[in-house]
């Protein structure tokens, strides 16, 4: 029941400082203010690729305070669309969960989803032209202890048909989980995976923060572009390969760092690069 990743929400102590990375670096455009009473947020909402970026930031009581006072700046919430909201929000609560629905949205805590750690805003919005330097966000990713049992689990709430995920495993990361496609023709996806190495950075982060949201990424047909100007602004990031190990079509991944964009961690893939670990490697080779 679930058709794209159109969102990610950032929740912040300062809206206003935390935008400027996305606007600089990825030509975020300002798309309006409002409140979250189900969070207790003030929002300010962004046009990027094909969806939003919604920072939140604490407005008295609420999820969204705690969840700063505990972490600072950080990735909050994946966002995913629907083609029918109130049949999905019917479905999560005959599974017990107990979303609110606020102005067109319903804001999932992780019991509500089904997975530890994924808070999830799911919108009836639908997508619009692309803007700025991405295509679209396609992939959020959530650290938990029983992918399997996550992976299940979430499914079964949003209606997800298992036999168009893909499974994951990675030597350099250190971790092994699943990718939810929400549909086997498109990437969109919850990534849910467990971190196995805790000398890697995953896995230190997971020691450290527990089961929750780790990072977002997206598609861009601008990738040297972006490394350009984060290298301008000296804004901290990772290419990969390295210069000498490039094909002729250059980088095919690039992360922004946390402080880059404040306080969430963005991968960066090259059109059609990530079907090489998404079950279609050919798709890859025959981007654009």
């Amino acid at each position: 029941m679930l058709e794209r990743i159109d969102r990610i929400q950032l929740a912040v102590p300062d809206r206003r400082a935390a935008a400027r990375g996305w606007v600089a670096l990825l030509g975020a455009e300002p798309a309006g203010e409002d409140r979250a009473r189900a969070l207790g947020a003030r929002r300010s909402r962004y046009r990027l690729g094909t969806g939003w970026i919604e920072i939140l930031e604490p407005d008295g009581a609420g999820p969204l305070a705690d969840a700063v006072a505990a972490r600072g700046a950080h990735l909050f919430a994946a966002g995913a669309s629907t083609r029918d909201l109130d049949a999905l929000v019917a479905r999560i609560r005959a599974r017990g969960g107990a979303p609110r629905v606020e102005n067109g949205q319903a804001f999932l805590a992780p019991e509500d989803s089904g997975a530890p750690g994924l808070r999830v805003v799911v919108s009836a919005e639908p997508p619009g032209p692309p803007v700025g330097a991405l295509d679209a966000l396609y992939e959020v990713t959530g650290l938990v202890h029983d992918a399997p049992a996550a992976v299940a689990s979430s499914a079964g709430r949003f209606g997800l048909d298992a036999g168009a995920f893909v499974p994951i495993a990675s030597k350099p990361y250190g971790y092994d989980g699943t990718l939810t496609l929400f549909d086997p023709g498109r990437l969109d996806r919850f990534e849910l995976i467990t971190p196995r190495d805790p000398e890697k950075t995953m896995g230190r982060f997971f020691a450290r923060w527990g089961e929750c949201l780790y990072m977002a990424f997206a598609e861009t047909g601008e990738l040297a572009a972006i490394e350009e100007r984060a290298r301008a602004q000296e804004a901290r990031f990772t290419v990969v390969p390295a210069p000498e190990q490039r094909d002729a079509r250059g980088a095919h991944t690039l992360f922004l760092h946390p402080p880059a964009l404040g306080g969430v961690m963005l991968g960066l893939s090259r059109r059609g690069w990530a079907w090489t670990w998404s079950g279609h490697p050919e798709r890859a080779q025959a981007a654009p």
